[in-house]
């Protein structure tokens, strides 16, 4: 099991331009954020925390995006591969957030490849065209990976890159990096595995692992669980505190999947499932994932070998950084297991 540990201790319209029927004029306000990936899990939770704080926020929103109940925030219609619609979203900022992003789920590798990687060049690009603030990246704790004997990786742990995803998050970091040592001033933040409300993905395959008696089975390994709010906190910290050019790793409680799903059951009332799925079958399934691809030129399922072995491992992770000098902490489980089972049961059961 892991060593559970305090927080820290652990070892606008079709022509890019804003839309005028929203928020209050930059004039109006102290601060400025863009911020793309606006209409995702991660980006919506950061516009509803930056409106409710008082910044006028500019959104990245594809024609098609599902923009909520986000009245407030000034949409600029596009994607990242419209330099113009980037260069109106971002002049002026004080802040500019890059969530945008798409896994394997959602895409191909080479699409995946392409949006990671290019649309970050853009999104550079823009700002180097512009007059903005600071930019924080969000990148994914998958580009550290621990060390040897090493229980919990830190942003020193630069793992090589497997799949497509990380690959094109790893360039993407570079892009970035380069672009704070020279005119630009730029942060990167890696989030752990975000758990909240709205996420259909490992917040529900999570919950459902502790509430459900037909989900009899949870996944062996372990990984660091990061509420949505703390995430959100963090990367305001690292616009706020982080120093440029650095990474900041913002995890959670390092629990086994075992130990996650008995503690939601013991919350919530629900049957935890009580058997681990074979590391082995987990393993076997990378082999037949590549043939599938190979024989239908098309990635059906969005792992090979190398990434089915890495499912299984204890992916652990430090926040140790981040609490120094961001003043970062995060909550247990528990704390965020109220919002996201209301949303649960009434999306998803």
């Amino acid at each position: 099991m892991a060593t559970e540990t305090p927080p820290g201790t652990d070892a606008g319209p079709e022509t890019g331009q804003a839309s005028t029927a929203s928020a209050t004029s930059a004039e109006d306000s102290e601060r400025v954020a863009a911020v793309t990936g606006a209409t995702g899990f991660l980006g919506s939770a950061l516009c509803e925390r930056l409106l409710a704080e008082g910044w006028t926020v500019r959104g990245l929103s594809r024609p098609t995006s599902d923009r909520g109940d986000l009245d407030d925030v000034e949409w600029y219609v596009g994607d990242l591969f419209e330099p113009e619609t980037l260069r109106s979203l971002v002049d002026g900022a004080d802040a500019v957030f890059h969530l945008a992003g798409i896994g394997l789920w959602s895409a191909d590798a080479d699409t995946v490849e392409r949006v990671n990687r290019e649309g970050t060049g853009y999104v550079l690009d823009a700002c180097r065209a512009g007059d903005v603030g600071r930019l924080v990246f969000t990148s994914t704790a998958g580009t550290r990976r621990a060390v040897g004997d090493d229980e919990f990786a830190t942003e020193a742990d630069i793992a090589e890159p497997i799949g497509a995803y990380q690959r094109s998050k790893a360039t993407a970091e570079r892009f970035v990096d380069r672009y704070a040592a020279g005119d630009g001033d730029a942060v990167t933040v890696h989030p752990t595995s975000i758990f909240g409300p709205g996420d259909t993905a490992f917040t529900a395959q999570l919950l459902s692992m502790g509430l459900e008696p037909t989900m009899p089975a949870y996944l062996p390994g372990g990984l660091s669980i990061v509420g949505l709010e703390d995430v959100i906190d963090g990367i305001l910290a690292a616009y706020e505190h982080g120093g440029n050019g650095e990474h900041y790793i913002l995890g959670g409680e390092n629990l086994t999947y075992d130990r996650a799903v008995d503690r939601i059951a013991t919350f919530a009332g629900g049957s935890p499932a009580r058997l681990p799925v074979p590391a082995a079958a987990i393993h076997a399934a990378g082999p037949v994932a590549e043939v599938v691809g190979t024989v239908t030129d098309r990635q059906v399922f969005p792992f090979d070998r190398q990434m089915a072995r890495l499912a299984t491992d204890r992916m652990f992770y430090s926040s140790r950084k981040a609490h120094e000098e961001l003043g970062y902490e995060y909550q247990p489980l528990e704390a965020h297991l109220p919002p996201a089972l209301e949303w649960y049961r009434t999306a998803c059961q």
